[in-house]
């Protein structure tokens, strides 16, 4: 009888191995696929394992670009973060490896899959979910969510013992205190010892940023150059430095947030699951991004228009976190906010310096700022004598509000608020 193929998104770390080791005995050949979305990796090692483990084929992709293009500044045309903090570089990365797991499917004839995400995780939802989005017919092999894998494998020890036992060969030890994920926009930090809310990660923890502590005390001052919304350049202005390609730029921009101590965040977010979690995260060329192409809005943006989408960005981002990319909905935010960033063109000036990103200029061929008419010191066309009738007429409504409710103190809770009482 011949075997099914499995399509395995495969890391090379402990709980891959076990599962492409557990997916042969039970009767499937495994084709491993090891997605390349900026994680600091031997690939070539990943794949000699994978092979020794017993996979029929590896297939190594290196999706840097696609995933800086086509997610990333998609997500930053937006200023996507979920709960007003996390940029979401976890939840970027899953869509684009699901997509390339289900292509590398229909290649190979199969329609399983199969991943090694747990059952009380994110990552389970937002793999599951864009696979269905992209294939309705494909079969999904969750060992995590099966009894006989869970029973067999009730914690880190045992799937330790599993490899030994099969000659895997990893490097975890039964004394690892965290977990991490890295690709080319962050590397997060969770579990074991950082459960503890109240527990200070130790400096050895962080790998992408260096202590603002140590961050060289000099400032470093660069131009991002937009169009669109999207980056098309960075000029170091002390060494002339100049980056323009996609992939270059954002590598760029990670070098020099790494080494000035720059997008560390340590927050306890809500998972889809309604699990509160503990993360700790270091984005730092994101970080520099992110706070660049808002500021520019600001000078280049319609008022209306930047309250309105800003009014949608917390459930735009909450839809990526939970792993609706390949979702109609997504599809119409989406349309919405590329639309608002048509006019999104010119330049900000940033400094970095010891943890800090700091807006100090932006100019743009299309702004919308009037200094004339912004003046303190001039009238600019503008009549001040118009104020009076805005105001009367914003201010009948609060007149009536009072008349009618006078007796009862509706303002009585501030007053309370205040200690007037």
């Amino acid at each position: 009888m011949k075997k099914e193929k499995v399509i395995l998104a495969y890391s090379g770390g402990l709980d891959t191995s076990v599962v492409l080791k557990w997916l042969m005995n039970k009767g499937y050949e495994v084709i491993c696929f090891v997605g390349n979305v900026g994680q600091k990796e031997d690939f070539e090692a990943i794949e000699k394992k994978a092979l020794k483990t017993g996979a029929l084929k590896v297939y190594v992709e290196d999706l840097r670009e696609e995933f800086v293009v086509n997610y990333i500044y998609p997500a930053l045309r937006a200023n996507a973060a979920y709960e007003g903090r996390y940029l979401l570089g976890t939840a970027l990365s899953r869509p684009l490896l699901a997509k390339r797991q289900v292509e590398i499917a229909i290649k190979e004839k199969t329609s399983i899959v199969a991943h090694g995400s747990t059952g009380k995780g994110n990552d389970q939802v937002r793999f599951e979910l864009s696979y269905y989005a992209l294939n309705p017919n494909i079969l999904c092999i969750t060992p995590w969510r099966d009894p006989e894998f869970i029973s067999e494998f009730k914690g880190r020890a045992d799937l330790i013992n599993y490899a030994q036992q099969w000659n895997i060969p990893i490097k975890a030890s039964k004394a690892q205190s965290y977990s991490e994920d890295e690709n080319l926009l962050h590397i997060s930090h969770e579990a074991g010892v950082l459960e503890d809310p109240a527990y200070r990660p130790p400096e050895d923890i962080f790998s992408l940023s260096l202590s603002p502590k140590n961050a060289p005390d000099r400032e470093i001052v660069i131009d991002i150059y937009f169009k669109d919304g999207n980056p098309t350049k960075v000029v170091n202005k002390d060494d002339g430095t100049v980056k323009e390609k996609p992939l270059d730029l954002f590598l760029y921009l990670n070098e020099l947030g790494t080494g000035n101590g720059i997008g560390r965040l340590d927050m306890v977010e809500n998972r889809h699951l309604g699990i509160k979690s503990r993360g700790v995260y270091e984005t730092p060329g994101g970080t520099i991004l992110w706070k660049a192409h808002r500021d520019l809005e600001g000078i280049a943006m319609d008022k209306e228009v930047m309250h309105l989408r800003d009014s949608l960005i917390p459930k735009f981002s909450e839809l990526l976190y939970n792993g609706f990319w390949f979702s109609p909905e997504v599809d119409f935010l989406m349309a919405s906010f590329n639309k608002s960033q048509e006019a999104i063109d010119g330049k900000v000036s940033v400094s970095l310096y010891k943890g800090n990103v700091t807006i100090i200029g932006r100019e743009s061929p299309i702004s919308l700022y009037d200094k004339a008419l912004s003046s303190m010191e001039i009238e600019g066309g503008f009549n001040a004598l118009d104020s009076s009738g805005f105001i009367n007429i914003a201010a009948m409504r609060l007149k009536a509000h009072h008349v009618v409710l006078r007796k009862r103190r509706p303002y009585q809770w501030r007053e309370t608020a205040l200690g007037d009482t």
